[in-house]
């Protein structure tokens, strides 16, 4: 069990998306972060006290949770004395990184001496099964991308909390890192072994009551040369019943990618859709989310009402203006 509340450490972060696994903890579980940390050069910035190792120790933090997501999922040299420090002075440490706590010398070393913990949520702890695309009870819907980090988290989150709001049935699925984090519970899909990637989200989304919604987080892209597979894995293994699709309109390139442009939404929709007919071939796409976080209010609204009549499925911002209108087109199948 990972000890609450937690300084959010975003290092160096080049850039505010390089924080997104901290920005999510602190958009999800305000209550779990006291501050946040950052070193020279950060251009991140939460909106948190910037605190001290020591004031936030006076706050109550427990754990200094890497707030960071770089590509790779490496555990920057630059960051190590911070983080021997803060076992030293007296938190346990959380990473969802790739590059995990427990392999490194130094770290393990000092958390030994201290007696504080090393969390690595990046890692597999049940010995999934070989997906066998079984029909499971219980309804599904899986967030889709043009690309990552566009916003298919928040707006399964969102999704819950406005079907909990209602007193309907539904549950957060994560599988990511951030997703683990804020819920508690999930599978790591990145890290699973590949053969076992679909069986592990048939695992996470096992047979339910059949007014039941599982709300899946997406991840990665069908048209991300780095990250298709796993978008893949949740597709068969998730069987959707519905998909949303998620996109952000103001990037240049693919995340990571700079020779690779987004594909469109049609482009998604036509893909998304005939991959997921495969396993479940009563799938629909039943809506649009957008992050407009780059555009102003005026801007935003005419992107999504052009979105919306050139598509004809409700276009919403979850974060910014609710996501009352994609849980009404779930609801009403």
């Amino acid at each position: 069990m990972i000890k609450a509340p937690y300084l959010l450490f975003l290092g160096d972060a080049p850039d505010q998306l390089s924080a997104k696994v901290g920005q999510g903890i602190k958009d999800w579980r305000p209550e779990r972060a006291v501050g946040q940390f950052r070193m020279p050069g950060c251009v991140a910035d939460l909106g948190l006290p910037d605190m001290s190792l020591n004031e936030a120790r006076s706050a109550g933090a427990k754990t200094l949770v890497i707030g960071v997501a770089n590509r790779g999922g490496v555990i920057s040299p630059e960051w190590k004395k911070t983080l021997i420090m803060a076992l030293e002075e007296g938190f346990d440490l959380a990473s969802g990184l790739h590059n995990l706590l427990r392999d490194e010398p130094d770290l393990v070393a000092v958390a030994n001496a201290t007696g504080h913990a090393l969390h690595d949520v990046r890692v597999p702890h049940v010995p999934y099964p070989i997906a066998k695309g079984t029909k499971r009870s219980g309804k599904r819907c899986l967030t889709v991308g043009t690309d990552c980090s566009v916003g298919k988290m928040y707006t399964t989150l969102a999704m819950e909390r406005e079907f909990r709001k209602r007193g309907l049935a539904a549950t957060f699925r994560a599988t990511g890192q951030t997703g683990i984090l804020i819920d508690g519970v999930g599978v790591p899909l990145d890290a699973v072994v590949a053969d076992f990637m679909a069986g592990s989200v048939e695992w996470l989304t096992p047979d339910n009551d059949d007014d039941h919604w599982d709300l899946l987080e997406g991840q990665g892209s069908l048209f991300h040369i780095s990250y298709s597979g796993v978008t893949m894995a949740l597709i068969h293994g998730g069987q959707p019943d519905a998909l949303v699709l998620c996109h952000e309109p103001t990037r240049g390139h693919m995340r990571g990618l700079p020779d690779y442009g987004l594909p469109s939404l049609e482009a998604l929709h036509e893909l998304a859709l005939r991959l997921a007919r495969v396993a479940n071939p009563a799938c629909d796409a039943t809506g649009i989310a957008i992050n407009t976080a780059a555009l102003a209010e005026s801007e935003a609204q005419a992107y999504l009402k052009e979105v919306e009549g050139r598509m004809g499925l409700p276009t919403v911002d979850p974060f910014r203006h609710g996501v009352e209108r994609l849980v009404d087109a779930l609801t009403e199948r």
